[in-house]
């Protein structure tokens, strides 16, 4: 039962800071130049496919992609850290007396929305 309610929470943060790192991407209007390398090989096929109109430029396709990658690093932090804080005896202590407190909260909650 603690396993589903942790993989709850994880997933419920997890969808909460996906919402929140995409907002933040595109609500930040400055942008800086930084210079990389890519194998020529990427580069050309980038190219092709913003001359074909499936990409609006190189540009935005590697912004977009490290926007989706940075969102995935983001998320494997996430993870590790509520798989740290899983093993740690006091926050499942902590997490099994919230859960007892809020139980009979709960079952109200449930009773009165089966009603409805």
């Amino acid at each position: 039962m603690f396993c589903i309610i942790l993989l709850f929470i994880y997933i419920v943060y997890d969808t909460i800071l996906t919402i929140i790192i995409s907002g933040l991407f595109y609500m930040v209007r400055k942008t800086k130049n930084y210079t990389f390398s890519l194998p020529p090989e990427l580069l050309d096929r980038l190219k092709k496919h913003a001359k074909k109109g499936y990409v609006p430029s190189v540009n935005s396709a590697v912004k977009e992609a490290i926007e989706v990658y940075v969102v995935q690093i983001d998320k494997e932090y996430l993870y590790r850290q509520m798989k740290e804080a899983a093993e740690n005896p006091d926050f499942v202590d902590d997490l099994e007396t919230t859960m007892a407190d809020f139980f009979y909260v709960d079952f109200e909650a449930n009773r009165e929305n089966k009603k409805k």
